[in-house]
């Protein structure tokens, strides 16, 4: 009896212990499950906001690529206007230099067709003593009211801010055109109102008469800008001081605006004792003047000395004066 009942008391305890360790298994088993869904939420959780953070990177970045394609394809779209633009002014650029050879060969043309007339007309004495014997002699040696007959020519031109400013694309023609009107001489000479010479190696020598130095010359006037007082008188005495010669015949060309010296009876005084004149009574060397109206606006005493001084060299010297009215 005492044994079995031992026996049970050992089943039933042996049991009870047995419940309770299920039980507590099965109670961690609910409470991990529970942990594990609050942890499992949590990490669902963050990764959401991960990836709406990422979604958002995304559509910024393509927002920004889709702005670099638009302004890509506008700077393609200027380029091919900018480049449209540029052959339309190559074109343009192209017809303008035809234009330009076009009136450089007219020019060109009537340049030589000046050369020629003076030409003709330079030696017309010839052919008229050819034809009505050497005691002939025509009434006007003029060409433009200019004598053509020197062969040595000398420019002296007034270089004065007046002159550079106002009139001086018209001396640059001026000299062109008296240059055509003798298409042969012996030497020339270029020289500022102050006595400079244009090209100093050919200080006191006569430059040689050439197509090619005419060009030169042309070229160098200009840019040309040496110092002046605004006086020919310096250049006049200098030209006829340097190239006084009995045995030549000679004209110079004074191109200027006004005098600022104070007596012109001096000037004209200085020149006769110098240019003096042959046995037939004809000065060697012709003075030739060209006014030009800077101060036609506004004239002054200075303006009316230097045509007063010119008329008188040139009536004196057996030359011509010339009054512009327009510089332009």
């Amino acid at each position: 009896m005492l044994m079995r009942r031992d026996s049970e008391e050992f089943s039933v305890s042996f049991l009870d212990v047995i419940c309770c360790g299920f039980g507590a298994i099965i109670l961690l088993l609910m409470l991990s499950k529970n942990f594990e869904g609050q942890i499992s939420a949590d990490a669902q959780a963050e990764l959401a906001m991960r990836l709406e953070e990422r979604k958002r990177e995304v559509s910024a970045i393509t927002e920004e690529l889709t702005e670099v394609k638009n302004r890509s394809i506008k700077d393609r779209q200027k380029l091919q206007d900018a480049a449209g633009k540029l052959q339309d002014l190559r074109r343009q650029l192209t017809e303008v230099k035809g234009e330009f050879d076009d009136a450089a060969a007219a020019e060109l043309e009537i340049s030589t067709q000046k050369i020629e007339l003076a030409r003709a007309k330079q030696s017309m004495t010839d052919e008229m003593q050819r034809l009505l014997g050497l005691d002939f002699r025509r009434e006007s040696g003029l060409v433009g009211g200019i004598s053509v007959d020197s062969e040595y020519i000398i420019f002296v031109i007034d270089t004065s801010g007046s002159m550079q400013n106002m009139a001086w694309a018209q001396v640059v023609r001026k000299v062109e055109e008296t240059l055509a009107i003798y298409p042969q001489v012996k030497g020339i000479q270029v020289m500022n109102d102050m006595g400079d010479y244009m090209f100093p190696e050919y200080r006191r020598q006569w430059i040689e008469d050439s197509a090619q130095r005419r060009a030169s010359i042309i070229g160098r006037l200009r840019n040309w800008s040496p110092f002046s007082n605004s006086s020919p008188v310096e250049g006049i005495s200098a030209a006829i001081q340097d190239f006084y010669d009995s045995e030549k015949r000679i004209s110079i060309y004074v191109f200027g605006d006004d005098f600022t010296g104070n007596s012109i009876e001096d000037v004209v005084d200085a020149v006769d004792r110098v240019n003096v004149a042959d046995e037939s009574g004809r000065r060697r060397v012709r003075i030739h003047a060209v006014a030009f109206p800077v101060h036609l606006d506004q004239p002054n005493a200075r303006v009316f000395r230097f045509a007063a001084l010119m008329r008188e060299l040139a009536y004196r010297n057996d030359g011509t004066f010339v009054a512009l009215t327009e510089y332009r």
